[in-house]
């Protein structure tokens, strides 16, 4: 096929070359198809042979978001939804009717956990109002847990105690981490006697407290020493074998 083609062409001289070539050097199929050089692949080798040299393009092997794989597609338009309409309040209200009321139950629940990760607390509260609503709904302490450290990170401390109060109704009983993260943000905020309160009601809590809250505490209150002195003495008392630190009388002063 190729002696008629060359043999056909329109450039006589070129092919009479190509063709003396061709007789004098022979094309053998096994310069192609076999390579003496080329070791055999044995039969219990770990890695196939490939000719390509194996590297690493510099894009991510997988998904940036991990938690993506967990929400639905009607999830995740849900989330989108709420946030474009997150100034407002009525289109909010009609996306809420329209489409969060038909999702499933798992998929509420990754909805309210992607706001919170998100920090999106105004809408997540929203979320959870319509989770309480259903007819599944039980209490759940955790489901509160995460809400409220969401809210008191974000130093809503006014919606986090609604929540807390709506948790106690429940009769629902926050742990050690939901303690700890609402006594640091009225701390934050100055707000010492409204975490003397939590602390309060984590004294009487049927759960043992932990040593975290108390060390917080004696760190946030060390301007009122009263106030200090107290939650020192209690500390001692729980935690006998453990050391409350007093710093220096010279960096606040004698009190």
């Amino acid at each position: 096929m190729a002696t008629r083609a060359f043999s056909k062409s329109k450039f006589p001289v070129l092919t009479s070359i190509l063709l003396q070539n061709r007789t004098k050097n022979p094309i053998s199929r096994s310069q192609f198809l076999l390579n003496p050089q080329i070791q055999p692949l044995r039969s219990g080798s770990p890695e196939p042979f490939s000719a390509f040299k194996q590297y690493h393009d510099g894009r991510p092997r997988g998904p940036l978001w991990k938690g993506k794989k967990l929400i639905g597609k009607e999830a995740l338009f849900v989330i989108l939804g709420l946030k474009r309409f997150e100034d407002d309040e009525d289109k909010v209200h009609k996306f809420i009717k329209t489409h969060v009321l038909r999702l499933l139950k798992m998929d509420l629940i990754a909805v309210l956990s992607e706001l919170e990760r998100q920090e999106e607390t105004s809408l997540a509260v929203k979320v959870f109002e319509v989770i309480r609503n259903q007819d599944w709904y039980e209490p759940d302490v955790y489901l509160y847990k995460d809400l409220i450290i969401a809210l008191a990170r974000c130093r809503k401390m006014d919606q986090a105690m609604k929540l807390w109060e709506s948790m106690r109704k429940e009769e629902l009983f926050p742990d050690s981490q939901t303690y700890t993260e609402i006594i640091r943000g009225f701390l934050r905020d100055g707000s010492p006697a409204d975490a003397m309160n939590i602390y309060e009601d984590m004294i009487k809590s049927p759960d043992p407290p932990e040593e975290l809250p108390f060390r917080i505490l004696l760190k946030g209150l060390l301007p009122y020493p009263l106030l200090r002195n107290k939650v020192k003495k209690d500390f001692e008392e729980l935690f006998p074998e453990k050391h409350a630190y007093d710093p220096p009388e010279e960096i606040f002063g004698k009190r």
